[in-house]
């Protein structure tokens, strides 16, 4: 369920915000135009918002900003600290995208930066509980490394591999990410209509909208 990878965050909780502030150069391609992608996050979201993998809570920061009212959800202790400090009135729970409470219903489910922790039949899992939740017209809105195609997926890792950067690299290979073609079937086989908006090398936006 994505939980394997939580205690990566117990380290990276310290470095998380320079990371996606772009001082990290071997991950600066995967965080460009973060403050944006977060921003096109919030926008597409339809209060009240239930948000996985709160981290650090920029994304929060982004759904505040728009007047959203929000539920965070988040498996690692130390990030739920932090984003607790800095939004001491908001419900940040334990959990993560298939185990969750939920204080009240919402109308959007969103991430950004943490869906590709789970495997494709997991996210078929989480998007079958998504829409047995969500009203007609609630939303699901990712951000999220997406490739293309395998082949895309495989072309990246190879370019990657000749810039010597060698943990982006690891965690490729490592962890869950998807192509367009595979989410957008899960979606449409759930009862969503979807959309996707590249808005980086790797990032695409992920507009999903309950039928």
């Amino acid at each position: 369920m994505g939980r394997e990878f939580v205690e990566i965050f117990d380290e990276w909780v310290h470095t998380y915000d320079e990371s996606v502030s772009g001082h990290d150069p071997e991950y600066k391609a995967v965080f460009e135009n973060y403050e944006e992608i977060l921003t096109a996050v919030a926008k597409k979201a339809k209060g009240p918002v239930v948000e996985f993998g709160v981290g650090t809570g920029n994304l929060t920061a982004a759904l505040l900003q728009e007047g959203l009212t929000v539920t965070g959800i988040e498996p690692n202790g130390a990030m739920r600290s932090v984003a607790a400090q800095k939004f001491p009135e908001l419900d940040i729970m334990d959990g993560d995208f298939l185990a969750f409470d939920l204080p009240q219903k919402p109308n959007s489910f969103v991430s950004s930066y943490a869906f590709h922790h789970l495997t494709d039949e997991e996210k078929a899992q989480a998007i079958q509980q998504y829409a047995d939740i969500l009203p007609s017209g609630g939303k699901v809105v990712f951000a999220d490394t997406v490739f293309e195609s395998a082949e895309a997926k495989l072309g990246r890792i190879v370019y990657e591999e000749g810039e010597g950067h060698a943990n982006l690299v690891e965690d490729l290979k490592r962890e869950h990410y998807t192509t367009v073609p595979a989410l957008e079937m899960i979606f449409q086989e759930h009862g969503f209509d979807v959309t996707f908006t590249r808005l980086n090398e790797y990032v695409f936006l992920i507009d999903a909208t309950k039928r």
